[in-house]
């Protein structure tokens, strides 16, 4: 089974610093990698994905940091949401939020380790929340 995700830019940040294989953020973006989630992103997106990651108080290596880029882009889907005039606690999470909202009827999920920052709906998961609906279904 494949499942739509909106990835935060936070998944994958603390996938990328885990020393943990077995972390959630880990596995969510080795889900991505494996064609079990199909990320959703739009051009924003990227753009923050990118910002964030090249933060010199992460220590990223531009290696990973490209090579994580790359499969977002890669097995990734491109989206073009509507408004949705949400009021978030935090108007940059907006399009995270838009482009999942574009795609609900698919069945998409917005995964985020900061589900403060968002309505509380049954869809906005963290990391181990959406491992645990696909190992349930797999």
């Amino acid at each position: 089974m494949k499942y739509f995700a909106v990835i935060d830019t936070n998944v994958l940040l603390s996938a990328l610093l885990s020393k943990k294989m077995d972390a959630a953020t880990v596995r969510v973006m080795d889900a991505v990698n494996d064609g079990v989630i199909i990320p959703l992103y739009h051009r924003e997106i990227l753009e923050e994905y990118n910002d964030v990651l090249h933060r010199p108080k992460f220590h990223l290596q531009e290696k990973e940091i490209d090579q994580m880029l790359k499969a977002i882009h890669q097995f990734g889907l491109e989206v073009f949401p509507r408004s949705t005039e949400e009021i978030l606690i935090d108007q940059d999470d907006l399009i995270f939020y838009e482009v999942v909202m574009e795609k609900r009827n698919e069945g998409a999920y917005l995964v985020t380790g900061n589900q403060k920052h968002y309505p509380v709906r049954s869809f906005i998961v963290t990391p181990a929340e959406m491992m645990q609906i696909i190992d349930s279904q797999s």
